[in-house]
Parts: C-alpha cells; sequence; structure tokens
C-alpha cells in the first residue's frame, strides 16, 4: 500500500501542474513544494482579479492576502465563506473550503485579531490490496488553521503576524505513511494613503506579506521532508474615485516562492552524483532556503526572473454596492505555465455580500480552466443593527 500511495501522491502532484509541462524538457524546472492547496486563492474577490489582494482596499478575506489591511477595514467585525470546485475539468469531487473572520477591538480601533481555516480534499481514493482488489476508500485532505494579530503603528501603515498550523493526511493505514504537520508563519505589512489625482482624491495601497515561514512536513514519520510553500508577495493598488458613486481601481501584485530551486542533471552525471544531488537539496533547512532562494537558480539572473509570477487587475465599484472585476495571472512557461484570465462580479446589501468569479486558461490544456469560487461575507455590526 505504500507503493500506492506514493503513486497517489506523484499523480496529485501532476494534476497541479498543466499538462503541457508534462513531457516537456527544455529548460523546465519548476519548484514543487508540499500542501499545494495553499497557495490556492480561497475567495472570489481575490480570484476575480487574477489572484491579487497584498494592498486591494481591505476586506473579510484579508486573512489570505495580508492580515496587515484588517485596521483600515470600516467595519467592526466580520465573518466571511467560500467554496472552491477544484480541478473541476478532469475530476469532480477535489474542492476547498475555507472561512476567515475578524475583530477590531481597542482604542481607536488600532487593532484587531483574525482568523481562517482552510480544508482542502483531494477526494475519494480507492486502496487494493496486492491481487487489486478493492479494500476501502480513504479520503486524503490539506488542512490549515491560522490565527493573526494586526495593529496600526501609524496613521497610514500597520503590520501583522500570523501563526498557522498546517497538516496533510495522504495515510492509507497499514503501511510506512503517516499524516504529516507543520507550523509556520507569516510577516506582513500594509500602507495606505491619499493624495490627489487632478481634482479627485485617489486612494494609493502598497503592500507585501511574507507566508508560510515554518518547518518542513513529512509523511513517513520523519524519514524524508519537503518544503512548504514559503512565499514572498508585494503588491500596489490605486483606487480613483470617478465620481461620488463610481470608483475603479487597478491592482498588480508580483510573487516569488521562497524555495531552493531544484538542480538540474548535470552532463554524465552518475548515478551516485544524481543521488547525492538529491539529498544535498533536501539537507536544505526551510530557513536556509529563504535565503538560498534569492539566487540559486541554475539558469542565474534570468531563471529567478522566470520564478516571479505576476498578477494585474481591476475593480469597478458602484455606490459600495455592485462591482465587477477582471485580471489575469501570469507564470513563467519553465516554472509551470499557468496563465489565465479571471471574472468577477460581487453584490453588497447591508450586512451581507456575495462574490463570484470565473477562471480562463489561456495556456493550452490547462487543468485550472473553467475554476469557480463563490463567496459569502457577513458584516457583524450590520448583522446587529438588523435584529435591533
Amino acid at each position: 500500500m505504500h507503493k500506492q500511495l506514493v503513486s497517489f501522491l506523484f499523480c496529485t502532484l501532476l494534476l497541479l501542474l498543466p499538462h503541457n509541462l508534462i513531457g516537456q524538457e527544455r529548460d523546465n524546472n519548476p519548484i514543487l513544494t508540499a500542501m499545494p492547496s495553499l497557495q490556492i486563492a480561497p475567495d472570489a474577490r481575490g480570484g476575480g482579479m487574477g489572484d491579487i489582494g497584498a494592498a486591494t482596499m481591505p476586506d473579510v478575506y484579508s486573512q489570505h492576502w495580508n492580515a496587515a489591511k484588517y485596521p483600515f477595514i470600516t467595519s467592526e467585525a466580520g465573518l466571511a465563506f467560500s467554496y472552491t470546485p477544484w480541478l473541476s475539468k478532469l475530476v469532480n469531487d477535489i474542492n476547498m473550503l475555507y472561512a476567515s473572520g475578524f475583530w477590531k477591538f481597542g482604542d481607536q480601533d488600532l487593532n484587531a485579531v483574525s482568523t481562517s481555516i482552510r480544508y482542502f480534499s483531494l477526494g475519494d481514493v480507492e486502496i487494493a490490496d496486492m491481487a487489486g482488489e478493492f479494500w476501502y476508500n480513504v479520503m486524503p485532505y490539506e488542512m490549515a488553521i491560522d490565527a493573526a494579530y494586526s495593529r496600526k503603528l501609524s496613521e497610514t501603515f500597520s503590520g501583522a503576524v500570523t501563526l498557522r498550523y498546517i497538516r496533510g493526511d495522504y495515510s492509507t493505514g497499514g503501511d510506512e505513511s503517516t499524516p504529516g504537520n507543520a507550523f509556520a508563519a507569516d510577516v506582513a505589512g500594509y500602507n495606505e494613503s491619499y493624495f490627489y489625482m487632478g481634482r479627485s482624491e485617489a486612494l494609493l495601497g502598497l503592500g507585501f506579506n511574507l507566508s508560510n515561514i515554518g518547518t518542513k512536513i513529512s509523511y513517513d514519520g520523519g524519514t524524508t521532508s519537503m518544503f512548504l510553500p514559503t512565499n514572498l508577495r508585494v503588491g500596489a493598488s490605486l483606487g480613483y474615485p470617478i465620481d461620488a458613486k463610481n470608483t475603479i481601481t487597478l491592482s498588480l501584485d508580483l510573487n516569488k516562492l521562497m524555495v531552493p530551486t531544484p538542480q538540474l542533471p548535470v552532463e554524465d552525471e552518475t548515478e551516485e552524483q544524481m543521488f547525492q544531488r538529491i539529498e544535498d537539496y533536501n539537507d536544505i533547512s526551510s530557513i536556509g532556503g529563504i535565503f538560498k532562494s534569492l539566487g540559486d537558480a541554475p539558469g542565474g539572473f534570468q531563471e529567478e526572473l522566470q520564478e516571479v509570477m505576476w498578477s494585474l487587475g481591476a475593480e469597478y465599484v458602484y455606490n459600495n454596492q455592485f462591482s465587477l472585476r477582471a485580471g489575469y495571472f501570469n507564470e513563467n512557461e519553465y516554472k509551470g505555465n499557468r496563465r489565465y484570465v479571471a471574472f468577477g462580479a460581487g453584490f453588497r446589501i447591508k450586512a451581507f455580500q456575495i462574490d463570484a468569479s470565473y477562471l480562463s486558461s489561456t495556456s493550452q490544456s490547462n487543468p485550472l480552466d473553467q475554476t469557480l469560487r463563490i463567496s459569502l461575507g457577513f458584516d457583524i455590526e450590520g448583522l446587529r443593527n438588523l435584529m435591533n
């Protein structure tokens, strides 16, 4: 059964890669990590702008993107729930459930605490005996629970620290596989300032989030371990009020995995050298890997640039009630080749808001195509007013 588990994990990684990457050899050197679900945009607002959120206007979904935005949110507390059917073109039972919430407290609302939980189900997997006869089903999953504290450090700048517990369970029972557990932290910052563009006062947001700084994770009792998807996200957002009821916002996010780049085989490499190369990579510590990732790509500075993913998005808001969104996400063809446009819409009335987004791939045979997200948010203060 251990071999069945290894095969299952390998197939799962293939599912998370674009089909047109598989089988190519020229310069392909993607960075593979454990817990890939931690990189999935969980909410429909950020997803509708091409996976953007480092510096967009604060909302209840900010926990994933940048928890430092919460002190600038106008409401006192909120909750949100999101549902994402994943890889729906290939399978029908892989999906992600996500919930987040926040509460502002203290003098002049300078402080906020927030939390989120994500559950990524990999569906039903049939386990068979050595003869190929059906034995039982297992339901592997990835899960993360986190909590953050954020605070305004000045009139325009806030910072946040997030602590996260991570668990991945691919175990089938009775073999060498075990659930993997890890701990991680995020460090984030956000700056929000106003300035005049012509006769209108525009809002400029700047933000960063270094996420999933933590331990490695092992699925075999510690014999081998894998890197978490430590990621540096930086972004900028410019909101411009066309008039009293119409606002348009343009946003840009840049992402880079702070994980060592796998070293490619050298010419005439022996089997012993190959195993040594793999062992050297696995021996890199998680913290050491962050610093090493800044300049270890075999292709030099050019390959380091290829590892930077970027997103460009826009959001139009009418009367703070109705929103239309669009965006584009780009990943280099030799680093995963995820390229897609996204569209979204949102509607807010009193204490409720609902958002939806749709992803359409622009790269050939991309299994991420036609991904749909649905999110539902609640303003706790608004709910309280409705009940009074």
